[in-house]
């Protein structure tokens, strides 16, 4: 283990005594009578938030209003369900859910709950009404799509006409696609004659309908657990966006994400018409190695081993997967109904899964008789349970080495929605194009900075860099792209800004929190909350405003309001002092090579399409009425088709890219076609990209060019 890992893992001992203190005097001697598991998981969050979280909250009336207001938003969130007088009822408890907690009560969740399950009810039988009559689509009405901008219906008959409204929405939006597929369609190979102008409106409404039943069928299997669930995510969310109550089914997601790794079947699952149905079998799996599963098989019902078999058939695709996962070496028995109408009970083994896609892989692109390394790192992934298991670190050092060994002479680092992960594996993996020193600070709420630092004196690869990031990289990816910034290392490019997310988390598991009391109730499930900041080298913070690349390309997503400072409730942007390090000898030429990109960007039809596309986005965006006139709303369909395709068309026309596998990944999945696939279906998505083919020209102008060396030392202050 490395001293950044050991350190961190001494804090978060010290959290975690400091949590199960809490929880435990708090529980301790009482002499009442046992509590519910909603008292004792709410009492504890709170008890955990108040010692470790970085900018514990006042359980207050404050308080108390910022939890009233996200759960109204959570709940119904389209404004369809709760009418007005709902809203007064629950909003007698507006400043009393602070005095909930304290007490140990929840009568706010029970009447929420108790009106949103008859809402919920009565607008399933609106819905099902409204979709019994055919729909005028000639009639000059609106619908509002932004559901920020509407109110909650003053009373049953507006809010009839505000699911007239949507439900209409929802079928002319079906008509259009119908209307589409019957313009494609080819007489001479139909079965079955044209559809009238009435057959489609009514085939329209009956696809509405399946959806709507699919949905509310979804919402009224939530139980008591996930309604607690729920909740306790929504206080934890008052806090800041990161800070976060995971139920035991969603810490187990969040564990797959962070490692790629998961124990089960290894067969990928959809709901569809009621059913479980299998889409795809993971190549290698426990699934794919017994062989009798296939793809288009139902699940009618799941047994753990000899067990009597559970009905899955209904369910929602989330409890079904929950019986169907399982520890490694344990058996599953499926019921399917196969494709042919037979019905089979197949046993599978369950085993560890691989996720391929999670982690990183490199190619060679060869462009004018150059060869660029290409490097493409979807998460900072660690497995935390095991110290053998893969690290995003170690796995990038690999691919450098085989890069290397190909004889690159630039690389570009492909961070693109990278959402983070590992903090220590962001530090690791910088100290791979630096000699040493600092790479990130990190604080907690009281008490100064921490300087996470680069221990290892050698350069892993010290060529030409571009670092690709785009609104969507987060958390480890803007450590890691605020460093080769700051230490004038490589080349930052992307979109205006990346995420912005700049707080550090500790997931603690609540029921090691917690004390042997509370057994019979548990599981509870983890509390992911925020116990630090980072901040630059340089001082500033990442969090709100992210990093800003040295190159900017035009991005279709630029005029999206989503990064941190959008969400609810984010810590707010600060500075500390800078750490004392040195930049790199031979910085690239940032002006120079930012103005060759920019008068290539600004010659190419693509960009140039890309940014009349935004600009155009940019004044749509506020006017989130749309019309319900079927002519007007198939005429904007048609504009924003023309546009598409006209980018289509340019993208295809580009000079395509020319990515090859590495000689060392050839010689070791020349018979492994699970791997084969896996780099050719990188190499599609990658082939027309226009930045990659602008990251790549900046790389070769950097090859053979002279470089600023720089020997300043940047002070403190």
């Amino acid at each position: 283990m490395s001293f950044l890992r050991l350190k961190i893992g001494l804090y978060t001992a010290v959290v975690m005594a400091v949590f199960v203190l809490a929880s435990y005097k708090l529980y301790r001697g009482t002499g009442a009578p046992a509590p519910e598991k909603e008292e004792v998981l709410i009492k504890a969050m709170i008890q955990g938030l108040s010692a470790a979280h970085y900018q514990p909250e006042q359980i207050d009336d404050n308080f108390s209003k910022r939890v009233f207001d996200l759960y109204l938003k959570r709940i119904d969130y389209s404004k369809k369900f709760l009418l007005q007088s709902d809203v007064a009822q629950l909003r007698k408890y507006q400043t009393d859910i602070d005095d909930e907690v304290k007490r140990g009560s929840h009568e706010f969740l029970e009447l929420s709950t108790q009106l949103m399950d008859q809402r919920t009810k009565e607008a399933q039988v609106l819905y099902r009404e409204l979709l019994s009559k055919p729909m005028d689509f000639t009639t000059d009405e609106s619908f509002q799509t932004d559901f920020d901008k509407a109110q909650f219906p003053a009373d049953k008959a507006a809010q009839r006409d505000e699911w007239r409204r949507y439900v209409k929405y929802h079928v002319m939006t079906r008509l259009a696609e119908i209307q589409d597929e019957q313009a494609k369609r080819d007489p001479k190979k139909a079965t079955a004659p044209a559809l009238s102008a009435t057959e489609m409106e009514a085939e329209a409404r009956k696809r509405v309908l399946k959806y709507f039943d699919e949905s509310f069928n979804d919402m009224m299997q939530n139980d008591a657990n996930d309604r607690l669930a729920l909740w306790a995510n929504t206080i934890a969310n008052t806090y800041d966006p990161h800070t976060e109550y995971f139920a035991p089914k969603d810490k187990e997601s969040f564990d797959i994400a962070m490692t790629g790794r998961f124990e089960g079947i290894g067969a990928t699952l959809q709901e569809k018409d009621g059913q479980i149905k299998v889409a795809d079998i993971i190549p290698g799996s426990a699934s794919y190695r017994q062989g009798q599963l296939k793809a288009g098989d139902i699940i009618q019902r799941v047994a753990q081993g000899p067990a009597e078999p559970v009905t899955v058939e209904g369910m929602r695709l989330d409890k079904a997967i929950s019986y169907i996962r399982g520890a490694k070496g344990t058996e599953v028995r499926l019921t399917v109904k196969k494709p042919d109408g037979s019905t089979q009970v197949i046993p599978i083994t369950r085993d560890v899964v691989v996720v391929e896609e999670t982690y990183a892989q490199s190619a060679v692109i060869n462009e004018d008789g150059k060869k660029i390394g290409y490097l493409r790192l979807p998460a900072f992934y660690a497995d935390f349970n095991d110290n053998g298991g893969r690290s995003s670190a170690d796995d990038v050092k690999k691919e450098l080495e085989k890069l290397k060994a190909e004889n690159v002479q630039g690389i570009v680092f492909d961070l693109r929605t990278n959402g983070g992960g590992s903090l220590t594996d962001a530090v690791e993996m910088a100290g791979l194009f630096i000699d040493s020193g600092p790479v990130v600070q990190v604080r907690s709420g009281q008490g100064s900075a921490q300087v996470l630092n680069d221990r290892d004196p050698r350069v892993q690869y010290d060529g030409p860099l571009v670092l690709m990031v785009n609104k969507y990289s987060a958390s480890a990816s803007e450590i890691l792209a605020a460093a080769i910034q700051d230490y004038k290392r490589g080349v930052i490019m992307g979109s205006t800004s990346t995420y912005g997310k700049g707080t550090v988390q500790r997931i603690f598991n609540l029921d090691d929190a917690l004390p042997a009391e509370f057994n019979a109730i548990k599981p509870f499930g983890s509390l992911k909350l925020t116990t630090q900041k980072f901040y630059r080298i340089n001082g500033g913070s990442t969090q709100f405003k992210g990093v800003v690349p040295d190159i900017i390309l035009p991005d279709a997503y630029s005029y999206l309001d989503q990064g941190e400072k959008d969400s609810d409730y984010p810590l707010k942007w600060d500075e500390i002092s800078p750490a004392k390090y040195r930049t790199w000898q031979q910085a690239p030429q940032i002006d120079k090579l930012k103005s060759a990109s920019s008068a290539r960007v600004s010659a190419s039809p693509s960009f140039k399409l890309v940014t009349d596309i935004v600009e155009r986005m940019r004044k749509r965006k506020d006017d989130t009425s749309v019309s319900l006139k079927l002519a007007t709303y198939r005429a904007e369909q048609e504009q924003a088709k023309t546009e598409s395709k006209r980018y289509e068309d340019l993208q295809k026309a580009a000079p395509a890219l020319s990515i090859a596998p590495l000689a060392a990944d050839l010689r070791t999945v020349q018979n492994d076609t699970v791997q084969v696939n896996r780099r050719r279906r990188m190499s599609k998505n990658l082939v027309k990209d226009i930045n990659l083919r602008e990251a790549v020209a900046v790389v070769k102008d950097q090859i053979g060019a002279p470089q600023v060396t720089q020997t300043r030392v940047a002070p403190r202050k």
